[in-house]
């Protein structure tokens, strides 16, 4: 007998476009699918929800296999902003809302967002440098107890 999904918990660790838009994109399907959904921002991912970063996120062209170039070509001096403006096109087309209205638009929907302790304090983060949709900031302990439920999945992003 299978469990039906009943909150999906996403762990977002850079905030490349490709990555913050995985998590959005999933998190707010699951709250379409009235599945609970929460992300937590860690390490690189905290850029996502900085105020002052989050609509200058970019494309990862060095390294990244989905982009299918050389690592030599993707480190070319504009790669990286050509890949961006590209990206940021295709998804205007699709009504894609910018980063910032994209995270109140979760916040709304009811999906929790969660700054992680550790990262915070590492890269000497205050509230106040975060998104005001923010529910708090989390130590790992806390956000894995908040996954201590039946039908409760985790993704690492």
């Amino acid at each position: 007998m299978s469990t039906k999904v009943k909150k999906m918990l996403f762990i977002l660790s850079k905030a490349t476009i490709e990555n913050a838009y995985a998590a959005f994109v999933m998190a707010n399907g699951a709250r379409m699918e009235g599945i609970e959904s929460e992300i937590f921002f860690t390490f690189f991912g905290l850029e996502a929800i900085q105020k002052k970063k989050l609509e200058h996120l970019h494309v990862a062209t060095v390294g990244n296999p989905g982009m299918h170039i050389p690592t030599m070509i993707g480190g070319l001096p504009g790669m990286e902003a050509f890949a961006t403006k590209m990206m940021k096109k295709e998804m205007e087309k699709l009504d894609m809302p910018p980063v910032g209205e994209f995270l109140e638009i979760l916040s709304d929907s009811g999906c929790k967002l969660w700054g992680c302790k550790l990262a915070v304090d590492m890269f000497h983060l205050k509230k106040e440098d975060l998104i005001d949709e923010l529910d708090g900031i989390l130590t790992i302990g806390d956000f894995y107890n908040r996954a201590d439920t039946e039908g409760c999945q985790i993704v690492f992003i």
